[in-house]
């Protein structure tokens, strides 16, 4: 069986994610539940949600059986920035250009491997392709994440962010400026009807809010600090297209807004080879001390040299500013 999607319709909203999925697939009922268990069903791009989940219209639900006799990831060298490090939690900042973990048409130098490579006792810890990965960054999305280093944490933390009980905030450099300083995007994002690996926002999608601070402009261009306030998949990429403010170097979801900026800013945007987009801050419970934690990771290189070519300097991030 190969991997495939499916929206839910209205008529379908409020059944069992195992038993709907079963159904559909004219699979047993167990066979779902495993699959979910080791992160190969996903729900709007969720991994491991509970199999009892109450299915809602508008929510799109991806699976990816395991491969017949599939293998463990190997463990392989590479550089880890580590931000954090104690025996339940490993935290990261994670450079742009690095895939997360395994997937189609890249089995080999993900983060996962090298994290394998460096903590070899997470191999068991969640599903077989992703070990310790609790949430995900695109490929092109630099910064902060944390990996579950036990079964415990990884338990904990994916209840966390399933619950939306952790912080997570954004900078990115976007085209224009908002109207207002600060505000809240509060726009449903479903898939695209006819491009499925977009995203976008329609009535029927499900609800996603966002909230923005502009923290600076320069030369048509403004750098926002970003709070997910809902986890949708490209939310924020999606969000800022839809107020007219895509993300510098955003392919997917960009516009070819460089004409509109004087000649040698629109060279340096034109060409800035991925989405300006940096996942500054977490903050969440420890999952065992349930100590509040918070980390934060610098503004990417890539992006800081972008802004300080635009504005001559660079920004003012106050740590303690919402």
């Amino acid at each position: 069986m190969s991997e495939g999607t499916w929206q839910v319709g209205e008529d379908e909203a409020g059944a069992r994610l195992d038993r709907a999925v079963a159904a559909r697939l004219d699979l047993p009922r167990n066979q779902i539940q495993e699959w979910i268990r080791a992160g190969h069903l996903t729900v709007d791009g969720v991994a491991q949600p509970k199999a009892g989940h109450l299915l809602r219209a508008g929510e799109c639900i991806a699976w990816k059986p395991p491969e017949r006799g599939e293998s463990r990831v190997v463990a392989e060298d590479g550089e880890l920035r580590l931000l954090f490090l104690d025996d339940d939690l490993i935290v990261i900042d994670k450079p742009a250009g690095l895939t997360v973990h395994p997937g189609a048409g890249q089995s080999t130098g993900t983060l996962v491997h090298r994290l394998l490579g460096r903590f070899p006792e997470i191999a068991g810890v969640g599903g077989p392709g992703r070990p310790g990965i609790v949430h995900r960054l695109d490929k092109g999305t630099s910064g902060v994440m944390v990996i579950a280093r036990t079964v415990g944490a990884y338990r904990a933390l994916t209840a966390d962010f399933a619950s939306r009980r952790v912080e997570k905030r954004y900078l990115a450099i976007v085209h224009g400026a908002p109207k207002s300083l600060r505000g809240v995007i509060e726009a449903p994002i479903g898939r695209h009807a006819s491009e499925r690996k977009r995203m976008t926002v329609r009535t029927d999608g499900r609800p996603a809010t966002t909230r923005y601070r502009t923290v600076a402009s320069a030369s048509g261009l403004a750098l926002v600090e970003l709070e997910l306030l809902t986890g949708r998949t490209h939310q924020i990429r999606v969000h800022l297209k839809h107020i007219r403010h895509p993300i510098v170097g955003d392919a997917t979801y960009g516009e070819a807004r460089h004409r509109e900026l004087a000649s040698a800013p629109a060279r340096t945007v034109r060409t800035f080879p991925r989405p300006a987009l940096h996942s500054w801050r977490l903050a969440f419970a420890h999952p065992c001390s349930h100590a509040p934690l918070r980390f934060e990771a610098p503004l990417a290189a890539d992006m800081l040299e972008l802004w300080q070519s635009l504005a001559g300097a660079p920004p003012a991030l106050p740590p303690d500013q919402a």
